[in-house]
């Protein structure tokens, strides 16, 4: 069997914040665990979140939110464990590179 090595992606450090959890599928908790995304509800300004291990909350579209800032700068510890967060899409968010001037915008979701 050959590995594949994983490419870094580039995106834009402004993107939208939904569009990002929409590519991503990955939550920040405050604990500093990395939750896999079942899905997301828009409503408006806000949107409902459902993880893979159940839980629910509610959250704005905000660029400087902390889930935000944690996201670009990679400020979590580990992967829940619930959640079951394969390998590969955690090497694949390590391997992601945020910059200010370089990268997609992510406009075709």
């Amino acid at each position: 069997m050959t590995e594949k090595t994983i490419k870094n992606k580039y995106y834009y450090k402004r993107v939208d914040f939904f569009r990002l959890l929409y590519k991503i599928k990955l939550w920040p908790s405050r604990r500093g665990v990395l939750h896999g995304i079942k899905s997301i509800v828009e409503r408006g300004q806000y949107a409902e979140v459902t993880t893979f291990c159940n839980k629910k909350f509610i959250v704005k579209n905000s660029r400087h939110s902390r889930a935000a800032r944690w996201l670009r700068n990679k400020w979590v510890m580990d992967a829940c464990k619930i959640c079951k967060i394969p390998s590969w899409k955690v090497e694949k968010y390590s391997s992601t590179v945020f910059t200010q001037y370089y990268g997609s915008h992510l406009q075709n979701l």
